[in-house]
């Protein structure tokens, strides 16, 4: 089966094409920097990480390009408050923002552009719509013209009619349009400000996207990400903007992730209820976070509460137990045996396939990889070598890793203790080989309790720290 996406502009999944055979170009809305990153991010960024590593293990080149907006009211507002440089305050988030992104490995875009850094190529823009009359200047702002775009509002499937009717935003009898939207706002006194053929003034949200896309992917991409509150009215601008201009469909997908809730409310800086990726990661491996977005379906929204994380721990710790060695003394699996276990690897690989084939369900994906991980628990149980276990683990690496995730377990102990347990399981063996069960019993649970978990077989005894 042929990878198919779900393609918010068809509403339907449509089998995935790309413009250059092998290749693909991928754009997703990165943050707008003006105060730490939140799970909402995390989320978002770990979908289209995933979405890109998949592409990477069905053979495709990515070049995968997310931005920042380093330029805007929230940022000017921030730094006013705080009395610092507006520039220097976003410099400080993306760096934070890129040490979060590298524990949660996730894989660095091909490029980060910078609205800054694309300044003339954004006026460039603004200028070719003002000469195609699909914008217009008044006061030295200027304003994309709603009416000039016959298609306007094809990706969220609104008309104009129902937008105005609807709409909360402020009227500006200066405007064509109601819902026309700034390109480009003429400066007020303290912000930062370009020279531009309208006068000194700074971009507009969405023609920033527009440029940046066209700089570093051309005039068409293959893949637009980015969370489903940006499908209005931010990418719906995008491609009214980008399409008057080169006449040619803009993005052939557009992927949107769902949000991140807490206690049932969209997770966003401006409410405030927000728990940062700092504050997670301080608690919980980057695995964990990973694990929970892989858990779910990206098109849903996730809800943040210590019972899910827990549970989703609880999932963490047994992918972990399938990368444990053979048990002491084993002899090892019959040829009978050894078949069943490749069997299992190979079916979970096409099943993990079909999985991610299909709109990156990584919910079914994963379903099958924790089937592996029973299946190569029970073998270690029968008496499989280390050799026998590797070509099952050697599957499950690799559909992991593809998922991006690590699976380091945490040194949690020294070598004396290292020592005192295994005089402990010794002894127990010894209990064990009595009959002694109650006190082998009391063993087995006070270790439990201190985080020691033992695991027996017939060949023997293998213990392990709790993760």
């Amino acid at each position: 089966m042929a990878l198919r996406i779900y393609n918010t502009l068809t509403r339907k999944k449509d089998e995935f094409t790309t413009i250059e055979p092998g290749k693909v170009r991928m754009y997703v809305c990165g943050p707008t920097v003006y105060a730490d990153a939140h799970l909402g991010h995390a989320m978002s960024a770990l979908v289209f990480d995933i979405a890109r590593r998949y592409l990477e293990y069905k053979g495709y080149d990515v070049r995968y390009v997310m931005n920042f907006t380093d330029v805007d009211d929230k940022i000017i507002n921030k730094a006013n408050e705080l009395g610092v440089d507006p520039f220097g305050l976003a410099d400080q988030y993306i760096a934070g923002y890129k040490r979060n992104l590298e524990a949660l490995n996730i894989e660095p875009a091909t490029v980060n552009p910078r609205a800054t850094n694309d300044m003339p190529q954004i006026i460039e823009m603004i200028q070719k719509l003002i000469d195609n009359e699909s914008a217009y200047v008044v006061d030295g702002d200027v304003y994309y013209s709603v009416e000039a775009d016959p298609d306007y509002g094809k990706l969220s499937g609104r008309s104009l009619e129902t937008m105005n009717a609807g709409s909360r935003i402020q009227v500006d009898e200066r405007k064509e349009h109601p819902m026309d939207f700034a390109l480009w706002k003429s400066a007020k006194p303290g912000e930062p400000a370009w020279d531009s053929p309208w006068g000194k003034g700074r971009p507009g949200w969405h023609i920033e996207c527009s440029a940046m896309n066209m700089v570093h992917l051309g005039e068409q991409i293959d893949i637009h990400g980015g969370g489903n509150d940006l499908i209005f009215p931010h990418h719906e601008n995008e491609i009214a903007q980008t399409e008057s201009i080169t006449h040619k469909p803009f993005a052939r997908f557009w992927m949107h992730n769902g949000m991140m809730g807490l206690k049932d409310e969209k997770m966003s800086k401006s409410v405030g209820n927000m728990v940062t990726i700092d504050q997670f990661l301080r608690e919980h491996p980057g695995d964990v976070m990973r694990l929970w977005v892989l858990n779910g379906s990206y098109r849903s929204p996730l809800t943040y509460n210590e019972a899910v994380i827990e549970q989703t721990t609880q999932g963490y710790k047994r992918l972990l137990s399938a990368k444990k060695g053979a048990l002491p003394g084993v002899t090892g699996l019959s040829a009978s045996e050894m078949t069943k276990l490749e069997e299992a690897a190979n079916s979970t690989r096409q099943a993990f396939v079909e999985a991610m084939d299909d709109d990156f369900n990584t919910s079914l994906a994963m379903a099958a990889i924790y089937e592996l991980v029973k299946v190569i628990n029970q073998a270690r149980t029968d008496g499989a070598n280390d050799a026998q276990l590797g070509i099952a683990q050697t599957v499950f690496n690799e559909l992991t890793n593809t998922l991006g995730l690590t699976l380091e377990e945490e040194a949690t102990s020294g070598t004396s203790a290292d020592a005192f347990i295994d005089l402990l399981v010794a002894l127990r063996r010894d209990l064990r080989a009595e009959k002694n069960w109650a006190m082998s019993d009391k063993i087995r649970d006070e270790l439990k309790v201190l985080g020691v978990i033992l695991e027996d077989s017939k060949d023997g005894t293998t213990w392990s720290w709790e993760n």
